[in-house]
């Protein structure tokens, strides 16, 4: 018989151990993949066909709803009994030890996880995106963008901050995180001028040698008991990638929250999605509310994902109903996770893009995770001429379409273009924070045929430029050997010139805001507003990496979170110094991650 000397076995070094872990985990995704029954992939949801309920019908003449059930394998397997368990006297294998188990935080996995080890992220979906890049004024005195009042990044980050994972880089979008967070900008003592725009310059936090210029817009408030008539079209995903709690369950709580928001001439009907769309609740008026709720309660998940055959039946039955001078909106609530008929993004782009001619808004809930496509959902909102929001919870839910409603709702201002002219005698360098995806060019601004972003009924919107002054040491950018020998012009008591353009929500033509900024005689910290708006913005260049940030770190941003707080209604601002301190926490444990993996 062969010896074997203990001595000649030794353990795997850390690293290795590692590696191996690493594979497993990658076999065994794949595994999973290759055991999905493809019935359930491609099966198409039964429901009922739209031809059976006529659009225009009313409530009354209409039959009760009816659960809209899952393909008929997925039920008849449910039904069956279950199979005795088999049992063997082979013991299991053992389970291979995680990460966790030798002490070893992972990062958190996307597109810009090169681990892959947190398989509920696989699959989920941003644009990629590059952070704006510092500017001299003396090239590119001009910075054109469109607003956006969109809050779907931060609530998304929030999620997986709260399950203990940094977030991928493209999904953090810094104007998102800014705006999510309310401003006290004065109010419009008008409607006739739909906002008012403020500015603010400070002290740029992380660096005492540049200048934080605050751009901030304030729409008017309409209460929700004054708005106009609204016809609402819930546009519901009911796939089978929908039946996880933080799904379809989620949708039901929280659309259950808008339906008791209702008003007698409010109209709401139902377009329900999965391998094919369809009409579940024909228009109903808004003191019907247990016949709304009672369709919504009937759904259920199953299928695959049409969802471009669904946008084009929610509008078509908008179109049908449409109040003249009212709210007409499609709330669209889903992963994203289009699979079969309408697929490509660009097409499904062009399909918004041509209906929001008709003048009816889109409105974009993302939920879930794991095949969460935040690419699609923001950018259809964006061309639909309405708004995104990823919900994360029955919380969030309740802020989105209960404290929020009028300003989710109702568009007092469309295609709003902000366009600054940096004085090239006072300001050497500027950077946009964030905005990278609602870049114009500069032609792009008197041009109203381009679009651009909308402002709700009380909704406010934050711009934030970093800007080097021309005396600072702090330049990033070195001179140039024959820079420019242009003329100085204008008076150096401004730093920029603001210009502003909208539409009203019926016009086609926008109307002209301009106003200079000046130059104070002196610039401090500023108030607590913009230190507090400059805490939000660093926090989300922290995700990103914090390169622009000049060493200033996570335990910074918590001190300024705290000292800057104000009034905090709904525990919002208290929650964010949790959330800067938990992502403190996981960047310190990625970075021991990646010591061992070198």
């Amino acid at each position: 018989m062969r010896a074997y000397h203990h001595s000649t076995i030794r353990p795997m070094p850390l690293a290795a151990a590692l590696a191996a872990v690493l594979m497993l985990n990658a076999c065994v995704r794949s595994g999973e993949k290759a055991d999905q029954p493809l019935a359930e992939q491609s099966a198409d949801l039964r429901i009922k066909k739209a031809t059976e309920l006529e659009v225009g019908s009313s409530a009354a003449a209409s039959p009760e709803p009816q659960p809209v059930v899952a393909h008929e394998e997925t039920r008849l397997r449910n039904d069956a009994p279950a199979e005795p368990a088999r049992t063997s006297k082979m013991p299991a294998p053992a389970k291979p030890a995680s990460p966790a188990a030798l002490g070893i935080a992972v990062p958190a996995s996307g597109p810009t996880d090169r681990w892959g080890l947190q398989q509920p992220t696989d699959s989920e979906r941003y644009a990629d995106m590059e952070a704006n890049p510092v500017k001299l004024v003396a090239e590119s005195p001009v910075s054109t963008f469109s607003v956006d009042v969109d809050t779907g990044a931060y609530s998304n980050v929030r999620r997986f901050l709260q399950q203990g994972r940094l977030p991928p880089t493209d999904a953090v979008r810094i104007e998102e995180f800014i705006n999510y967070f309310d401003y006290s900008y004065p109010t419009p003592a008008a409607t006739a001028t739909p906002f008012t725009v403020s500015t603010e310059l400070a002290l740029t936090p992380w660096n005492a040698e540049r200048w934080l210029l605050q751009v901030g817009l304030k729409g008017f408030e309409v209460p929700h008991q004054q708005l106009p008539a609204s016809n609402l079209v819930f546009l519901l995903d009911v796939s089978g990638s929908m039946q996880s709690p933080d799904k379809l369950p989620l949708v039901k709580t929280a659309l259950r929250k808008l339906v008791a928001q209702l008003r007698p001439q409010d109209r709401v009907s139902i377009v329900v999605y999965a391998g094919a769309a369809g009409l579940v609740l024909p228009p109903t008026g808004g003191e019907d509310q247990d016949r709304i709720l009672a369709a919504l309660d009937a759904l259920e998940a199953g299928g695959s994902t049409n969802g471009g055959q669904g946008i084009q039946l929610a509008y078509q039955v908008a179109r049908e109903q449409m109040v003249e001078g009212g709210v007409n909106r499609v709330i669209l609530a889903t992963d994203g996770d289009f699979n079969v008929g309408l697929v490509d993004q660009q097409d499904l782009e062009d399909l918004v893009s041509r209906q929001r001619e008709s003048g009816i808004a889109l409105t974009t809930l993302g939920f879930g995770q794991g095949n969460y496509n935040d690419h699609l959902a923001e950018r259809l909102a964006d061309l639909g001429d309405g708004n995104h929001a990823y919900i994360d919870s029955e919380m969030e839910a309740e802020e989105v379409l209960v404290t929020e409603l009028s300003a989710n709702l109702l568009t007092i201002a469309k295609d709003v273009k902000i366009q600054i002219e940096f004085h090239p005698a006072v300001v050497a360098e500027y950077r946009l924070i964030g905005y990278e995806n609602r870049m114009l060019a500069r032609e792009d601004f008197d041009n109203d045929a381009v679009d651009a972003g909308e402002i709700g009924a009380g909704h406010t919107v934050t711009a934030l430029y970093e800007l080097t002054p021309v005396a600072s040491a702090a330049r990033r950018l070195p001179p140039l050997r024959y820079g420019s020998n242009q003329s100085e012009t204008g008076p150096s008591t401004e730093v920029a010139f603001l210009k502003l353009r909208y539409k009203q929500p019926d016009q086609a033509q926008s109307q002209l805001i301009t106003q200079p900024i000046p130059r104070p005689q002196r610039i401090d910290s500023g108030s607590s507003q913009i230190q507090f708006a400059a805490a939000v913005a660093a926090f989300g260049e922290a995700l990103r990496g914090g390169k622009s940030l000049d060493g200033y770190g996570y335990a910074d941003i918590a001190e300024l979170v705290q000292a800057h707080r104000g009034q905090d209604r709904y525990g919002l601002r208290a929650e964010l110094v949790e959330l800067v301190q938990r992502a403190e926490q996981l960047s310190g444990q990625r970075e021991a991650v990646a010591a061992i993996a070198r």
